[in-house]
């Protein structure tokens, strides 16, 4: 289907960069997205107007059967002007805004590179930002998305409470099975414990906000920054950057952190630093009240890595985990649609399902292990295969949920976008998706994802997202097995 659009289309793109690194922003997305392409682009430029500096060029189709001319202008959120000609497809449009976010994410991977990052919550300790360790991405593994550790880890245990069972304590082998399955749902009734555990700080009503501060470092500082000696100095500097802002009662910005600096011998570039603040309490709150829920508990890790979770075996005892990657890679809103979609979880109790369904399976494949005995491993992977699809369907309708009641799918398409832009990319393969959708992962592809929410015109009138999330997964499965 083609359209003529009369008018031109406008769109925003929040990035996190500093406003000193604008202009090499437009610079990337030209390298990115038309020098590769330059036979299909014309009136390529780049100048100042009205005091910023804007990017126009303009995609021609092979065929001359449209045109789309193109200006973005180097602002934050940054300003994106499409004015297409002719009948254009309206996937073109949606290829072209969508390689314009990559770019764009692109480029904050590279300039996140040589970043310092702080991050606090007032009246807490200070807490340098943190690389995953070996304890935390198992157990964010296990509860945060990818079954499979739990799954492994059950089947070893389950040989060790064998021999324990069956040797030790002189058990008949009857009780094995049961008291395995106990075993993991105690688990499940502490998993908000256990995933509280990899937090940093609490996020509560008297205490919500969370502050934020970014350094790019140029690169005639970067060996400074990375002298081992640093870390100490750092940690002095963001106390006091955050002892600074609570005593004057303000809000974290470029002075108060070029005076930390400065009092510590370290001269830094204000326009370099980026801020923010953010009320997550508020956030979350809006959130929960969409869902008609009390507010869980809130944890904050500070890991760059942007991400979010939510746990718990009821809504009473939900727990909510954010990242402060999440908080940095995202603008409010986004982060707002990301929120709805883990209180979807915690709402429809997805945590004790999933474990409702790997235990019925564990117990049908110890009691029935004599006919299955034939298949051995195969049976594993197609078990495997199965509960890894069927939890597809609830992160299909977490989706709808947080669409439904927030209202704006763009959001959390957005946020989908920024956060998976990399497999969005390997996607565009179509034996890709097909690989996604038959892999041990819970979620569905990415690009599916983002194109069903994007489709969605009045998400309100949607009477079963359940039903209608297992309908949309396994003809998304079907229709990329055609493509292939």
């Amino acid at each position: 289907m083609e359209t003529s659009y009369p008018t031109p289309i406008s769109f925003t793109i929040h990035t996190e960069v500093a406003p000193s690194y604008l202009s090499d922003l437009l610079v990337f997305i030209y390298q990115e997205c038309v020098l590769p392409y330059y036979s299909h682009f014309t009136n390529v430029g780049k100048w100042v107007t009205e005091g910023r500096e804007v990017l126009t060029f303009t995609l021609n189709d092979t065929r001359g059967a449209w045109q789309i001319g193109v200006e973005i202008s180097a602002t934050n959120p940054i300003e994106v002007k499409l004015s297409p000609y002719g009948n254009l497809p309206p996937k073109i449009l949606n290829r072209l805004r969508e390689d314009l976010i990559i770019s764009i994410q692109m480029f904050e991977e590279k300039v996140r590179r040589n970043t310092l990052y702080f991050a606090w919550v007032p009246e807490n300790r200070v807490i340098p930002e943190k690389i995953e360790n070996t304890r935390r991405k198992v157990i964010r593994q296990i509860f945060m998305g990818n079954m499979i550790f739990f799954f492994l880890i059950s089947i070893v245990l389950s040989f060790a409470a064998f021999i324990i069972i069956t040797e030790v304590l002189d058990l008949p082998i009857i009780y094995f099975p049961f008291i395995m399955v106990l075993f993991q749902f105690i688990i499940i009734l502490f998993s908000d414990k256990i995933i509280g555990s990899m937090g940093d700080w609490s996020i509560t009503r008297s205490n919500p906000n969370v502050y934020i501060l970014q350094y790019h470092i140029p690169p005639e500082q970067v060996e400074i920054f990375r002298d081992k000696n640093i870390r100490d100095k750092l940690m002095q500097i963001k106390r006091a950057i955050q002892n600074k802002a609570y005593a004057m009662g303000r809000t974290v910005d470029a002075q108060i952190a070029q005076e930390a600096f400065s009092e510590r011998g370290i001269s830094i570039k204000p326009e370099n630093i980026v801020t923010k603040t953010l009320n997550v309490y508020s956030i979350v709150e809006r959130a929960a009240a969409r869902f008609k829920m009390s507010v869980p508990k809130i944890r904050l890790s500070n890991i760059i890595v942007p991400n979010a979770a939510a746990t718990g075996p009821s809504p009473r005892f939900g727990l909510v985990l954010i990242t402060t990657g999440l908080l940095v890679q995202l603008d409010e809103d986004e982060i707002f649609s990301v929120i709805g979609h883990e209180m979807s979880h915690v709402k429809n109790r997805d945590p004790m399902a999933l474990f409702i369904l790997t235990s019925a399976e564990y117990i049908l494949r110890i009691y029935f292990w004599s006919y299955i005995y034939f298949f051995g491993f195969f049976y594993l992977m197609f078990a495997l295969g199965v509960i890894y699809f069927i939890a597809k369907f609830f992160e299909a309708r977490a989706d709808l949920d947080s669409a439904i009641a927030i209202g704006q799918p763009v959001f959390l398409a957005n946020a989908l976008r920024k956060i998976g832009y990399r497999k969005i990319q390997l996607e565009r393969l179509h034996s890709n998706i097909a690989e996604s959708w038959l892999g041990w992962n819970p979620h569905p592809p990415i690009s599916f994802r983002v194109d069903r929410l994007e489709s969605l015109d009045e998400p309100q009138n949607i009477k079963h997202p359940f039903i209608k999330s297992i309908k949309d997964c396994i003809n998304g499965l079907l229709d990329e097995l055609r493509r292939i």
